[in-house]
């Protein structure tokens, strides 16, 4: 049954007073309240507790809370990391990795910032957790060049922490001011070069300019990042343009092959042509000194030849005359035959009785027996005919 039920005991079962009497007196409240602090931490029990005691005892609770809120401000940093002190809100000191101490908070707070961890911005896209770009974003990619066309640019920053105070107490949002000024540098960058260097043989000077004007910048700042990379993930004509824009590039294409044709030709021909040239510039050389040498051989065979016939001219007469006829004769195929005391002088054709021999039957050599003994036989055949004839003239007569 409920104490407060009708007809039942009217007292509160707390504190055992009767409902239906006077609230307790606050010096009776705070006095019981000190008897039981004082059974707790060893005071008086039965009598009146001492007045020592209950400052006692809250100097140890006091001691006990001061006890727990020094070793609240032990904290460990991590290989890798740097950890920011600050009192108060403002800098304090940097510490390293290890085991650290600081005033407790709301004296000192600790703020730990990792500074190996690559961070990555995307400029002109996003990428949905993954190296692929999703989608171009228009307000961020299209960019007006120097020639005055529109290129969409989709670039990639990657960075890291390298001096902990002031990424976090120089710049507001680092992240929101290096897009910023990467897009900005970005727009400057393009802006002074043409669409062809761009989107061609320009790409790697483009992102070395835009890396080096991006540092410098966020180093004025004192923001502590530095960018370690930027990479242009593409580079392109708007989507309403692109297909005028790769017929130009496949015509550019094929003008640039049929220059490396013609190159290759060139470059075929025209050292046959000199090497051509210069084979007859040599042979040319050749025929001049052989023909002066001929020439000079031949003037001093003469001088030679004129001090020789004046001092014999009979004898160098017939020299000559010899070695002119063996010069003449030994190129023909007759062979005159003198018979000694005839008066004929005998025609041997040797050329045609050669070429019978080849029609009729291997040729076997002619020795001088068989020359002179034909020779004999024709000499003797000569001489009988001759002598019949004379006959027969005599008989005339």
């Amino acid at each position: 049954m409920s104490w407060n039920e009708p007809g039942g005991d009217k007292k509160d079962p707390w504190s055992g007073r009767d409902d239906q009497k006077s609230p307790p007196d606050l010096d009776e409240v705070i006095r019981s309240l000190q008897d039981k602090l004082g059974r707790i931490f060893g005071g008086g029990s039965g009598g009146e507790p001492s007045p020592v005691a209950p400052l006692k005892s809250l100097g140890y609770l006091a001691a006990g809370a001061a006890v727990l809120w020094g070793l609240s401000g032990f904290y460990t940093v991590d290989e890798g990391n740097r950890g920011v002190e600050s009192r108060f809100g403002r800098y304090t000191l940097t510490t390293d990795p290890g085991l650290n101490w600081h005033l407790p908070s709301p004296i000192e707070n600790v703020e730990v910032v990792n500074i190996s961890q690559q961070r990555f911005l995307e400029i002109g896209y996003r990428s949905a957790g993954n190296a692929q770009a999703t989608g171009s974003i228009p307000k961020e990619a299209l960019m007006l060049t120097k020639d005055e066309n529109i290129v969409d640019v989709r670039l990639a920053v990657q960075y890291q922490v390298k001096d902990a105070k002031e990424f976090l107490f120089n710049i507001y949002n680092p992240a929101g001011t290096l897009s910023q000024v990467t897009e900005s540098v970005e727009r400057g960058v393009i802006g002074h070069s043409t669409m062809d260097f761009v989107l061609t043989e320009g790409r790697t000077e483009v992102v070395a300019d835009i890396k080096k004007e991006i540092q410098t910048i966020m180093d004025a700042y004192h923001s502590g990042i530095l960018i370690t990379s930027v990479n242009l993930q593409d580079a392109q004509p708007p989507e309403q343009v692109q297909g005028a824009f790769e017929d130009a590039i496949k015509a550019r294409e094929d003008k640039q092959r049929l220059i490396n044709e013609a190159e290759g030709y060139s470059n075929d021909v025209i050292p046959k042509a000199r090497g051509a040239a210069a084979r007859q510039v040599q042979e040319g050389e050749g025929y001049k000194s052989r023909v002066i040498s001929a020439a000079e051989g031949e003037v001093s065979r003469f001088t030679q030849l004129l001090g020789q016939y004046v001092k014999a001219p009979e004898v160098t007469r017939q020299r000559l005359y010899i070695d002119a006829m063996e010069q003449v004769l030994g190129k023909s195929n007759t062979v005159m035959v003198d018979v000694k005391g005839g008066n004929n002088v005998m025609y041997l054709p040797l050329d045609k009785m050669a070429q019978q021999q080849h029609v009729v039957a291997p040729v076997e050599p002619i020795s001088p027996t068989s020359i002179a003994t034909h020779s004999k036989s024709t000499t003797v055949a000569s001489d009988d005919e001759r002598s019949a004839a004379r006959g027969r003239d005599d008989r005339g007569r």
